[in-house]
């Protein structure tokens, strides 16, 4: 979720944070719903159902953003998963640098834990930074980067997730990706996942199950701060 490109770091730190006009979207990105209007979505940040509690600063809509090729990556993913009833389901997809510092701000709040039981129960939140689960820079914020998960249909039509042995944004060593401790089951399910994105050229953060990063994504050191309308 939260991950930092660490080989280009200093070049990073040069590049300022690109703003689009309110109401549109810069050149190359796209509302995933134009390309791949078949992909489940659940976008936390612009809700309450989050780490923080309340919608995260830059999301004044649930809408999925993406690069046009991370966008045209995943609607080849999910075209593989359509014959078998299954879907993709996206949590999150470009993010705000506003958000990202809400984040920041966010965990620099010590005395604020309201989440801890859901979110972090077995990590201090003093050692959230250094433990890689929250970060400066975001690779969302390049609109390349997806968090998402699994879907099964049921014979009524309703969508289940696949249990993945942990929930989305559970900032713990159970989320980490090889996890071993977990039922063979939620094993196989992150593996099917990891599959599938490889496939269509997308990485996955080891720390976090739900995180995948186009490999050739076109934006590798530009940081935007558009809000998501």
């Amino acid at each position: 979720m939260r991950n930092i490109n660490t080989t280009v770091i200093g070049l990073a730190l040069l590049c300022a944070v690109h703003p689009a006009s309110a109401g549109s979207l810069p050149p190359g990105f796209v509302h995933l719903r134009d390309v791949a209007p078949d992909i489940q979505q659940d976008l936390r940040y612009a809700s309450s159902n989050n780490f923080i509690g309340r919608p995260v600063n830059g999301y004044h809509a649930p809408r999925c953003i993406l690069t046009r090729e991370a966008a045209e990556a995943l609607a080849r993913v999910q075209a593989s998963l359509a014959p078998r009833g299954m879907s993709l389901k996206v949590y999150d997809c470009y993010r705000p640098q506003r958000a990202v510092d809400d984040f920041i701000q966010w965990a620099s709040q010590m005395d604020e834990q309201s989440g801890k039981a859901a979110y972090y129960p077995r990590v201090d939140k003093s050692q959230l930074f250094e433990q890689g689960y929250i970060a400066r820079r975001s690779g969302h914020s390049r609109g390349s980067t997806i968090d998402l998960t699994l879907l099964v249909q049921a014979p009524d039509k309703t969508w289940a997730e696949l249990d993945m042995g942990s929930a989305f944004d559970l900032f713990d060593p159970l989320s980490h990706t090889d996890q071993r401790e977990l039922p063979q089951q939620a094993r196989a399910n992150r593996d099917q996942l990891r599959a599938l994105m490889q496939g269509q050229g997308f990485y996955n953060l080891a720390l976090e199950w739900w995180h995948y990063t186009l490999t050739d994504e076109p934006h590798t050191l530009r940081y935007f701060d558009f809000s998501v309308d």
